[in-house]
């Protein structure tokens, strides 16, 4: 018995991208953990002797961390620190011909919808009745919720569809069944992630049903907070905002990337959508949901952009004053169609204009933070650091928005929800208090 103790195999997966590629992970533990598998997900204790590196092939940075990554482990292993080293996700999806050739040391690649080749590597078997059961990454009162994989929109600059394919919703009775499995575990807040949540339904039932989920989701006991990811403008079903205003628990959030504001930079990067289309759009959702927190994305540095282009971006947003905004710089990907367009733009120029950007959603941050001062705010509490609670209001995301720091020791627990007084406003964080 200790010999085969000794002898067992243990996983550390690692996870590098995007909230997608934790999904896919946690799946995976939780088909190991299924066959009686050891796993862990980056563990520290250099106790395992496989890595699975899950990697992002997104854009150069995230490409440069993956590849670096997979080759620390593969110098584990000539170490003799690690026996396999097995790489996935987009990365490995979009490049393994040039991958398998660079770094031979790797044992095996997978693509991102190659989980039971993965399993069928390590002698375990794909269960199929495991349907919604995940062994989280997360903290326990918190998960993502992925609704559909791939995409089918033809946006220039983006090389989603090459890693992760056509747009395939899933059910909804799974993803109802899904959510009750991660509230039964005490799960509070569901985050609904995909590629474009809009389009969720088309394939499947042959018309939009996010609202149709959305009820579904809603009515699952346990679930306090439901949070929209990555919502596309075109065509946007405001049906959505109905649902989102005659349920308490569906946040009045929504993450809508817009990616720009000058027509020409629209038009380029395939967005379906113009200046004054976007503006109506924002006036219709603000109109519907009042209070709405609106979350955007923007790239700077597409080929062609001007700085007429960029001061226009900034109008943009002085006008619109979206509550929560992040900035990408552009990265030129091979087999996009932005690719047969000549990167102009040197990286210098593009950090640069995205810190001007920045500058200008920086004072509406603040501004808007401190209108909530002496407001009173349900937070849910994620964790514990230097001696102060941190938690997040319905209008904040885990780690891209902002947070409530609280003082108080008494009582909180993480993972709980707290009535706070605001009492000090930063540019992206709040302080407060707990109202007992």
């Amino acid at each position: 018995m200790k010999a085969r103790t000794l002898n067992r195999n243990k996983v550390n997966i690692i996870t590098l991208g995007c909230s997608k590629n934790m999904v896919d992970s946690e799946v995976l533990s939780g088909q190991l953990l299924a066959n009686e598998i050891d796993v862990v997900h980056e563990s520290g204790k250099k106790d395992h002797n496989i890595v699975i590196i899950n990697t992002c092939g997104f854009i150069d940075k995230a490409k440069e961390e993956s590849i670096n990554t997979i080759l620390e482990q593969v110098n584990l292993k000539q170490k003799g620190k690690l026996e396999k080293v097995y790489v996935t996700g987009c990365l490995s999806q979009r490049y393994r011909d040039d991958l398998e050739q660079s770094i031979p040391e790797v044992d095996a690649w997978f693509g991102t919808m190659e989980l039971p080749l993965i399993l069928k590597k390590l002698e375990a078997d794909y269960k199929v009745e495991l349907l919604g059961e995940r062994l989280l990454a997360t903290p326990q009162h918190y998960a993502y919720l992925k609704i559909s994989e791939g995409c089918n929109r033809t946006c220039s600059f983006c090389a989603i569809p090459l890693m992760r394919g056509q747009h395939i919703s899933r059910s909804i009775e799974d993803l109802v069944l899904e959510a009750k499995h991660l509230a039964s575990r005490g799960v509070k807040e569901i985050m609904l992630i995909a590629q474009e949540l809009t389009y969720y339904g088309l394939d499947l039932y042959k018309k939009r049903m996010l609202p149709d989920l959305l009820r579904k989701l809603s009515d699952v006991p346990g679930i306090e907070w439901i949070r929209l990811h990555y919502a596309y403008p075109h065509k946007f079903p405001l049906d959505i905002l109905d649902v989102m205003k005659e349920r308490e628990n569906i946040c009045n959030y929504l993450d809508m990337p817009l990616q720009h504001a000058a027509d020409n930079m629209l038009k380029a990067m395939k967005r379906q959508i113009t200046r004054n289309e976007m503006e109506e759009l924002v006036l219709q959702i603000r109109e519907k949901v009042p209070g709405i927190c609106l979350r955007t994305t923007l790239i700077t540095g597409f080929p062609g952009e001007t700085l007429d282009d960029v001061e226009e971006l900034k109008a943009f947003l002085e006008r619109q004053r979206f509550e929560r905004v992040g900035i990408f710089t552009y990265s030129h990907e091979e087999s996009t169609s932005a690719h047969g367009l000549v990167d102009d733009v040197p990286a210098e120029e593009k950090q640069r204009r995205a810190e001007d950007i920045m500058a200008v959603q920086q004072e509406i941050s603040l501004e808007k933070n401190m209108e909530k001062q002496g407001q009173l705010f349900k937070v849910l509490v994620d964790k514990k650091e230097a001696g102060r609670f941190i938690g997040r209001t319905e209008f904040d995301s885990v780690e891209v928005d902002n947070e409530v720091i609280i003082q108080q020791h008494r009582k909180i627990e993480i993972g709980n929800f707290y009535n706070v007084r605001i009492t000090k406003a930063y540019d992206y964080d709040l302080e407060g208090a707990v109202e007992w």
